[in-house]
């Protein structure tokens, strides 16, 4: 009989306000860039709602000839500032190394600036088999059929999108700016409180 072959388990997961909770780093990101440029920016407002792309918030901000520009200088703005206020959230370690006793790869898939995205794993000492950043709902999906993950995990309505983009398995986890209910709406398969709930989550996924 000939050996059957099974697919590598990969996982992904989405950065801010999944993995890490780097809403204080960019406030301080945000306040440099304001004191520097002299624009009002109400920073409270904008770490309410991580996760669209970046350059989104900054036309609320900015003229739209300046957004580019601007948006650079927070890009470097960002690694003086972000990285030492930004913490793991609860269970993120856990999280990832659930999937690696399973035998399976973890898939970073951000709309935050690849290159940051990197130095926030660094700095938090989480290691992923892939880091894809710079996209956004859709164009996530893309990228976690391109790297075969059949589950992804995500804080934002627009992960959902990028999971079922992808006919991956979208894992909603309340600890960004929606709740459990407003997740299930958007169509998460399923919906956990927070990333100490996925290992056994996962168990039992993979039994069934």
């Amino acid at each position: 009989m000939p050996a059957t072959s099974f697919a590598p388990l990969t996982v992904g997961f989405d950065l801010d306000m999944t993995l890490l909770d780097t809403r204080p780093g960019i406030r301080a990101t945000y306040l440099a860039l304001s004191a520097e440029t002299g624009a009002h920016i109400d920073v409270d407002l904008v770490v309410t709602r991580l996760g669209p792309p970046l350059l989104d918030e900054i036309r609320n901000w900015f003229p739209e000839d300046e957004v580019e520009r601007v948006a650079t200088r927070y890009r470097e703005l960002y690694r003086a500032h972000a990285f030492a206020p930004t913490v793991p959230l609860p269970g993120a370690h856990a999280a990832i190394e659930a999937v690696r006793s399973h035998g399976g790869r973890v898939a970073v898939i951000t709309g935050k600036y690849e290159p940051n995205a990197r130095l926030h794993l660094e700095h938090a000492g989480l290691h992923a088999d892939a880091l894809v950043g710079d996209l956004w709902a859709e164009t996530k999906g893309e990228a976690l059929r391109e790297h075969g993950a059949s589950v992804y995990v995500g804080d934002h309505l627009g992960d959902i999108r990028g999971a079922r983009h992808a006919d991956a398995v979208a894992v909603g986890v309340a600890t960004g700016p929606y709740d459990a209910d407003e997740l299930r709406a958007a169509g998460a398969d399923v919906v956990l409180a927070d990333l100490t709930e996925f290992p056994a989550w996962l168990a039992v996924h993979l039994a069934g």
